[in-house]
């Protein structure tokens, strides 16, 4: 990660879970973090976890990607606060409990495509935008799923919806990205995580049955892989890495 030292990393989602876990593990690693969430007090409650001396390295921003015209200006502040953006992790993501053929389900279907689908590609072509603009060897992220990589659907369970398809799009997207990085020219990498089943806040109280039953991973097991990835030589690039808990029989 020295690679990395005094870079600026942006992390979307970063209140709770993996986000969470990113934006300190960034920080003790040396990197000014700009954490991006709706509860941005949440972030800010994270610098007492951290020690003392690099709490000023971490900074929160409020930030709801599932609107467009807030992830510009957002990240258009990013950019000229701290001059450019490094790495960019795509971590924000919602699950919503509603079948696909259910009656007025279009509010909650929404939710999900704007936050894991639109969110990831407005955030990458405004950090795009700052990584041309200055030049350096940049990484994006994003945070992906299993269910992203191959559908585990069950009869007797009930429906996440639009949630698979939605990570079917990121496991396309990124190879999209991946292409249009090169013709960029730009020394711009990509990469998609994809873990299992991981104990985030991501399982709201009233969709807690949706939790498959077996091991499961941390949100501190995502980011050690994510940091291993951004630390890989400038020649190698982790196109995808999915995470499994130990012993998970799916």
């Amino acid at each position: 990660m020295d690679q990395w030292k005094n870079r600026v990393a942006v992390v979307t989602g970063a209140s709770s879970g993996i986000g969470a876990a990113l934006v300190k593990d960034l920080v003790k690693a040396g990197m000014i973090t700009v954490g991006l969430a709706r509860r941005v007090d949440r972030i800010e409650a994270l610098k007492k976890e951290l020690p003392e001396n690099l709490r000023f390295n971490l900074h929160a921003m409020k930030c709801d990607v599932s609107q467009e015209e807030e992830i510009i200006r957002v990240f258009e502040l990013i950019d000229a606060k701290f001059n450019g953006i490094d790495v960019l992790i795509n971590n924000a993501g919602v699950i919503r409990d509603t079948a696909l053929i259910d009656a007025d389900n279009s509010t909650p279907i929404r939710e999900v495509i704007d936050t894991n689908v639109m969110g990831l590609v407005f955030c990458t072509r405004e950090a795009y935008k700052s990584m041309e603009k200055h030049g350096r060897n940049s990484h994006v992220v994003h945070i992906n799923s299993i269910v992203g990589q191959y559908f585990l659907g069950m009869v007797s369970q009930p429906s996440l919806n639009i949630y698979p398809p939605s990570k079917f799009a990121v496991t396309a997207i990124t190879e999209i990205h991946r292409q249009e990085f090169i013709r960029s020219k730009k020394h711009i990498k990509v990469s998609s995580v994809s873990p299992g089943v991981v104990l985030t806040d991501i399982f709201l109280p009233e969709h807690r049955d949706l939790i498959p039953q077996g091991p499961h991973l941390l949100p501190e097991d995502i980011s050690a892989s994510v940091l291993h990835i951004l630390g890989t030589p400038p020649h190698v690039q982790i196109h995808e890495l999915t995470i499994k808990p130990f012993g998970e029989m799916i």
